[in-house]
Order: structure tokens, then sequence, then C-alpha cells
């Protein structure tokens, strides 16, 4: 879209710039193309370029011929490459050099009717603009380098860990000595169970052993009629046999 739109703006550039910067010369000026006007001193100042007409107005007896130098010098119009009349003729200028003009009438060219003009070249046109360029995209942001110093370490803590608090040991407590009953009569007594919470007793710590209740009257007798009945019965045995 961008490469047609430029060449359609160049092509019309070229389309006009010839007919804006062309110039149409009236030969003579006020003076037209007439006998008793000085054409070398009308070219003075001018600058002709391809492109460019000369306008020639005359009356009924001037005419225009185009000859060579040769002619141009001596005023002969034999050798002319173009001859016209009408009364308004406009030539374009389509080469580079020299063009040499006459009147064809005899006498006139002799009298000043003569006119040669340099060509140069065209005006070349002015430079096209050349379309913006597109806007280039931003370049990535760099990225950011890793840290080469590392991290600075949080120094070990110089307090001891805390200790969960242990309970004391509570000591060992003798088990009580059984006292003999009031009435003499021993009684069985067991030894107290250790309590679930009080921990064993150290090894080197040994539980006193308990007195053995005194005998008393009461069972010597029993203990007596045990006698005399197992010696009855062994008298009786031995009296059977």
């Amino acid at each position: 879209m961008g490469s047609t739109a430029a060449g359609a703006l160049l092509l019309l550039i070229l389309a006009v710039v010839p007919a804006a910067y062309a110039v149409t010369f009236q030969v003579g000026d006020i003076g037209f193309w007439n006998s008793g006007v000085d054409y070398t001193a009308w070219v003075t100042g001018k600058t002709f370029r391809v492109g460019d007409t000369l306008e020639f107005q005359y009356g009924p007896s001037h005419s225009v011929a185009v000859v060579n130098k040769a002619g141009f010098d001596a005023c002969d119009s034999t050798g002319a490459t173009q001859t016209f009349s009408g009364g308004d003729t406009k030539i374009d200028l389509t080469t580079v050099g020299t063009m040499h003009f006459m009147c064809p009438t005899p006498g006139h060219c002799q009298g000043g009717m003569k006119l040669a003009v340099t060509v140069l070249g065209a005006v070349p046109p002015p430079a096209t603009p050349s379309p913006p360029p597109s806007p280039k995209s931003p370049p990535p942001s760099p990225r950011t380098p890793p840290s080469s110093t590392p991290s600075p370490k949080s120094p070990p803590s110089s307090t001891p860990p805390k200790l969960a608090p242990h309970s004391p040991r509570k000591p060992k407590t003798p088990p009580p000595s059984a006292s003999p009953p009031a009435n003499g009569t021993p009684k069985s007594e067991s030894p107290s169970s250790p309590s679930p919470t009080t921990p064993s007793p150290s090894p080197m710590t040994s539980p006193s052993p308990s007195p053995s209740p005194p005998i008393n009257a009461s069972s010597k007798g029993v203990m007596m009629s045990y006698g005399m009945m197992g010696l009855t019965m062994l008298l009786m045995y031995g009296v059977m046999i």
C-alpha cells in the first residue's frame, strides 16, 4: 500500500513539474517578432531550458524559419529545416544546444530579424520525500544479572537450648515394722505395695526383715496337745500290729 502511494505521487510530480517549471517566452516581448527589434539584447539575461517554449507573434509580411549556424550567419534560409507562417507560432525547445531562427523575407534578416537561443538541460525535479520509516519496536530491556554476593547468614544463637525440668525423686520410705498384737495372737500382715508413682528402690538400699512374733503360753499348750495325740496314734498302731 505504501509503495503504490509513493509511485502514484512520483508520477504526479513528474507530470506537474514540467508544466510548473516550463516557461513560455514571448519573442521580442511587446515588440513581437518584427523589424527594428534587437533580439541579441532581448536574449541577454534569459535562461532557456529543455521544455520551454518560444512564441513568435508577427504580421503577414513576416514568417519564421529554423536554420543552422551557417544559414544564420549568412541570412540564407534555403537550408531551413522548418518554416512557419500564420502570425502566431509556438516552437518547443526539445534538445540541448543552440537554435537559430530568422525571417526568410528578403532584407528582414539583414535588418536584424534573426535569433540565436542557447538551450540548457531541464530543471531537475525536487527530491521526492521518502516515506517515513515504520517505527521500530523498542529493544528488550536488559536482564538484571544475578547477584554474585551471597546473602549473609544469621549467626548461630549463643543461647543454649532450654531443657525440660525434671521432677525430683522422692526418697524411699522404709516399710513400717510389724508390731505384735496386743492379745499375743500373731496376725499375718501383708507388706505394703509401693505406690505406682514412687520410683523403684535404689539397689544399695534393702528393707529390714520383720521380727518373728514371740511364742506365748497358749501356743505352747496347743503344740503339746498335738504331740500327745501323735504319740497316742503311734502306740495304738503298734498294738494293732
